[in-house]
């Protein structure tokens, strides 16, 4: 029997889940040394697929692409599920033949949805796993088993289902677009497999967005912010109204830590729809963290359980928060917390996070100089990208490369990097939403002056000043280059420096 003076140790989660709640930059966090609990093969390595070796295969791959690029884009939208549900209609109803966990938020999606799958996937679940948008190839947006499908798997999906789009296409007001039509090769992907489990990571918005056809017994809000305002709403309450919609009758809502207008909405919602509840801060969270090499090691409180001693080889406190929430949600899944009381596995649970990995998310791609990739696209991404860069790297000159989208609140982005770039080099990739490099210079200079800021509209140029930048101190000077902005900058520079 325990000593009755031993605190209790919820309390003590309780004090440190209070502290946690604003996100306080100054976490007490320690050098963990070789206490990384890594998996003997080492670091996980990204799966990011490069363009198909065969010369047919990729022949027929890049048809395909061309196929699906005659479509709207993805910031082209018609806010309705009429032509996904005509689409799945035709299809039989694809997306009914397995569970599914779905993602919303503004944040941290991809990234917990690449952690949910890698828990499910550890407890011998058959998993898919559908996400946007891509780094590199296309392909990746469609998983299986934790491994993106292969090119002659995706065209072979496409080929299936393209008859039932012309059929759709022909009876709508308007063509399937793009990411309709990937969303429809996803679940007829999962429903061919099959796979146990499906983990959806929504486009935009929740309601109308294409993947909100499936009815998700478990459904992930990661942290709201502002973006998407001219679709959303512009207040973090208008745009947890939206992302509400994929909150179905009697499911399990986990819920990360959210502005008060936000929580209030998606509380509201679950009472509407008998939905139960679980809030980062309340039922489970961060209990602490711990710097260590290549990632962080922390402790955890699930819904069934405290996890101690986790390795997560992913940099940030934005990281731990989310891998909270991904540990939540697949307790929630296997019914932790209402129909079981003990937690899951500990060793299951440390090795799936360790063998973790998601692409272009504070990901060192070379080193001497140190480049890191970070897709942050937005003012509230920014900003924990920013902490995260000071907690895990001892740059003392840090240089940023910033290719971003015109239609992302740019200013706000510089202005989260500003204290932490020594100077920027801007410059644009080659989406046609890339803000001219120009354009993004002149905000450039207004946030960081003018002799801080280097333009070099091609990416390939922008890299290298960068790196010489970072050399000018000397070898072992510490000098890093941050590449941000866009996930499709990202992308394209991960391929210039070797990746892919």
């Amino acid at each position: 029997m325990s000593d009755q003076n031993e605190p209790d140790p919820l309390d003590s989660f309780e004090e440190i889940i209070a502290a946690e709640t604003d996100r306080d930059p100054d976490l007490a966090v320690i050098e963990a040394g070789s206490r990384t609990l890594r998996t003997q093969g080492g670091p996980p390595q990204a799966d990011v697929p490069a363009r198909p070796e065969d010369p047919e295969v990729d022949k027929a791959l890049r048809e395909v692409e061309a196929e699906l690029a005659t479509r709207w884009g993805e910031t082209k939208l018609e806010p309705s599920v009429s032509r996904i549900a005509a689409l799945m209609d035709v299809l039989g109803e694809p997306q009914r033949s397995y569970p599914s966990i779905h993602i919303t938020g503004t944040n941290g999606k991809t990234s917990t949805a690449r952690m949910i799958e890698a828990l499910l996937g550890a407890f011998e679940l058959r998993t898919g796993r559908y996400t946007s948008p891509h780094v590199q190839s296309i392909t990746e947006r469609i998983s299986l088993d934790g491994a993106a499908i292969s090119a002659e798997r995706f065209i072979e999906t496409y080929q299936d289902i393209k008859p039932y789009i012309e059929m759709v296409d022909a009876s709508q007001e308007y063509r399937l677009s793009f990411f309709e039509v990937l969303t429809g090769m996803a679940y007829a992907a999962f429903a061919d497999a099959p796979v146990d489990v499906a983990v959806v990571e929504v486009g935009m918005g929740g309601s109308w967005d294409a993947t909100n056809v499936i009815d998700g017994d478990v459904a992930v809000v990661t942290p709201i912010d502002l973006d998407h305002t001219d679709r959303l709403g512009g207040t973090p309450g208008e745009i947890a109204t939206e992302k509400a919609g994929i909150v179905k009758q009697d499911a399990t809502v986990i819920m990360a830590q959210q502005p008060v207008d936000a929580a209030q909405v998606l509380l509201k919602k679950a009472v509407e729809v008998n939905a139960t509840v679980a809030r980062e801060g309340l039922e489970f969270g961060v209990v602490s963290r711990q710097v260590a090499v290549g990632g962080q090691l922390a402790t955890l409180r699930g819904l069934g359980g405290e996890y101690p001693e986790v390795y997560l080889p992913l940099h940030g406190a934005h990281q731990a928060h989310n891998a909270a929430v991904a540990l939540a949600a697949v307790e929630a899944f296997f019914g932790v917390g209402a129909a079981r009381a003990e937690p899951l596995d500990i060793d299951t649970v440390r090795k799936a996070f360790a063998a973790v990995a998601s692409p272009g998310r504070m990901e060192v791609v070379r080193r001497s100089p140190t480049v890191v990739l970070d897709a942050a696209h937005n003012p509230a991404g920014a900003r924990v990208t920013a902490e995260a860069v000071g907690e895990a790297f001892d740059f003392s000159r840090l240089i940023g490369v910033v290719g971003a989208s015109g239609d992302k609140n740019v200013r706000g982005l510089l202005e989260a990097f500003e204290p932490i770039f020594a100077e920027v080099v801007v410059t644009q990739n080659s989406s046609h939403r890339a803000m001219d490099a120009d354009e993004l210079a002149a905000i450039a200079v207004e946030v960081f002056g003018d002799e801080r800021v280097q333009v070099e509209p091609r990416l390939p140029d922008a890299l290298e000043a960068a790196i010489t930048l970072a050399e000018e101190e000397g070898e072992f000077a510490g000098g890093g280059v941050l590449v941000t902005g866009s996930v499709i900058t990202v992308g394209e520079a991960r391929l210039l420096l070797g990746k892919g």
